[in-house]
């Protein structure tokens, strides 16, 4: 598959901009207005690929990492930043935030946006099979922006057309009007309509199976809900399961190569947010992706380093909770070791020093030297003082850990920025993955009593976690299988990948999760916590008020 950018200014709707790889298409359209430009055959595909840009304002950004990982039983809060109120959960995680409003702004955006393509579709005369290709693309966009919504938000406003004027007038429309009138008809539409590979091959665009993961995580989420239907979880276990066999998606023989940044178009993803190294770089694209930056440690300044760019700016925003690096049995999986960083090389010289007070004595350090060694857990007391005493590195275990020093997940990382300082990436954003399917189906099987058809599933991801000869060892049977599992099973595969937050506010475990794992969050969080508040201005603008969710101020 081949990747393309737009690069489109629309009156109506501002800066376009999408992935590119191969050439860079440049259209400036500056003399139309949108209603004449978005009904013919070129505009109405630069409206559906404006769609796609409203993704990219969260995902990869730090909006996006704060919202989906802060306040979660598996990350807390590290040195540097701001929000972390939504690791806190005082008062200061309130209607006046401005992630609370920049994300209800950019996904109403994106609804807007595909209700201007959806209404004015009528318009345009084209082929009209490939005009239905598009309208299912913007439907499958516009039932993900409103998933966000509600799932972040709960009841929200509903509106299925174009907006172009100033309003004052807002509804809130109950979650489950909103998954019957919007999301699930608009993904129904979707997987009648898009094929299984992109339109036109261009990678990033909505496919069959994305809308269907996507559908079966919407089903999901339903059936924990007062307002679920009895065949929610039957119809998710299908539709994963279509996606897992249908299309030739096929896991990585190793979980590592997951994270090689020359191999991100591979055999596993279902759906990403396509990031353009010849665009970040430039800066024509002010969205690439961040993630890189907020899961490291205060590396730079310790003995023989320097910041650089194989190692990362680190900005020290999210740091793992006691908890989580107890998940994984390291000695049969994997997938910690292919996910945290435990050596430093030392880029930068440094002579021998003299013991001072309780410091010892070190030996030089020269460029490539090892210079900072994290054992982690299960490995921790291998290193007692009197260890790394002997050592001209510094060891830094659990004991040490604090907000500025702590095991750096590495599956963000970006060594092909052009500089140390360049804080966008060109990693794609990770929306839906294999693994992630068989992990979702074995929830939707635990969701119909079916522990034995999950221990299947999560023994799949499992086998393949394992380290080599250990494949045996770590399969689980049926009575291990319960909603906590899944959960932790569900960290050591997905950790740091922006579903954490969501993930327990679905299952309905958040609050006692976060009370047990978070000593940060542990103190203020209340069950009202499992939505976040309505946006101030959304309450100001609207005339007669617009009703904030319980729990939050008025």
């Amino acid at each position: 598959m081949k990747r393309r950018i737009y690069y489109v200014w629309l009156l109506a709707f501002g800066l376009l901009t999408s992935a590119c790889e191969d050439y860079l298409e440049e259209e400036l359209v500056t003399d139309v207005s949108a209603a004449s430009y978005y009904t013919t055959e070129d505009g109405l595909n630069d409206a559906v690929t404006a769609t796609y840009s409203f993704l990219k304002p969260f995902y990869g950004q730090e909006m996006g990492a704060a919202m989906t990982t802060f306040g979660t039983d598996i990350w807390t809060n590290g040195a540097d930043g701001g929000h972390k109120y939504f690791n806190f959960y005082d008062t200061s995680l309130n209607s006046a935030s401005s992630y609370i409003r920049d994300s209800w702004a950019t996904w109403y955006q994106g609804i807007n946006q595909a209700n201007g393509v959806i209404n004015r579709a009528t318009e345009v005369e084209m082929d009209e099979a490939q005009k239905t290709v598009l309208l299912a693309e913007v439907r499958f966009l516009r039932a993900l922006y409103y998933f966000n919504i509600v799932t972040t938000y709960g009841d929200a406003h509903l509106s299925l057309e174009e907006t172009t004027g100033i309003e004052v007038e807002a509804n809130k429309t109950s979650q489950a009007e909103i998954y019957a009138q919007a999301i699930i008809p608009d993904l129904e539409f979707a997987i009648a309509n898009l094929g299984a590979e992109p339109l036109n091959g261009d990678y990033g665009r909505a496919v069959k199976p994305a809308a269907e993961f996507l559908l079966g995580k919407v089903l999901l989420t339903r059936s924990y809900t007062a307002f679920s239907e009895g065949s929610d979880a039957s119809r998710a276990e299908t539709l994963f399961s279509n996606v897992i066999n249908n299309y030739g998606f096929a896991l990585l023989d190793d979980f590592a190569d997951l994270w090689d940044i020359g191999n991100q178009e591979n055999s596993e993803m279902v759906f990403v947010i396509p990031n353009s190294k010849a665009q970040v770089d430039s800066g024509i694209d002010d969205f690439g992706n961040r993630w890189h930056l907020y899961f490291l440690m205060e590396y730079d300044v310790r003995r023989g380093m320097t910041r650089d760019i194989a190692n990362g700016r680190p900005w020290k925003r999210h740091r793992p909770t006691e908890f989580m690096l107890s998940l994984w049995d390291r000695d049969l999986d994997s997938r910690y070791d292919k996910s945290f960083k435990h050596v430093f090389y030392a880029n930068k010289d440094e002579p021998a020093t003299d013991a001072v007070g309780s410091e010892p004595a070190r030996a030089a350090l020269s460029i490539g030297d090892t210079a900072i060694y994290i054992p982690g857990p299960q490995r921790n007391d291998l290193w007692p003082q009197s260890r790394q005493d002997q050592v001209p590195y510094i060891v830094i275990t659990d004991d040490e850990y604090s907000e500025r020093l702590f095991p750096p997940m590495n599956k963000w990382i970006d060594d092909t920025r052009p500089d140390r300082q360049k804080t966008q990436g060109q990693r794609d954003f990770i929306l839906m993955r294999l693994a992630d399917a068989y992990l979702l189906r074995a929830e939707a099987r635990l969701q119909q009593n079916d522990a034995a058809g999950a221990a299947a599933d999560i023994n799949v991801i499992r086998t393949r976690a394992a380290w080599p000869g250990q494949e045996a060892a770590v399969q689980v049977s049926a009575g291990e299988v319960d909603l906590d599992f899944l959960l932790d099973e569900r960290a050591r595969e997905l950790v740091g990948e922006g579903h954490r937050w969501w993930d327990l506010a679905r299952t309905g475990t958040l609050v006692e999760r976060v009370r047990q794992y978070n000593p940060e969050g542990a103190p203020n969080i209340q069950d009202y916590h499992v939505v976040r508040p309505i946006p101030q201005n959304q309450i100001d603008r609207t005339l007669g008020g617009y009703p904030q969710n319980p729990g939050y101020p008025q």
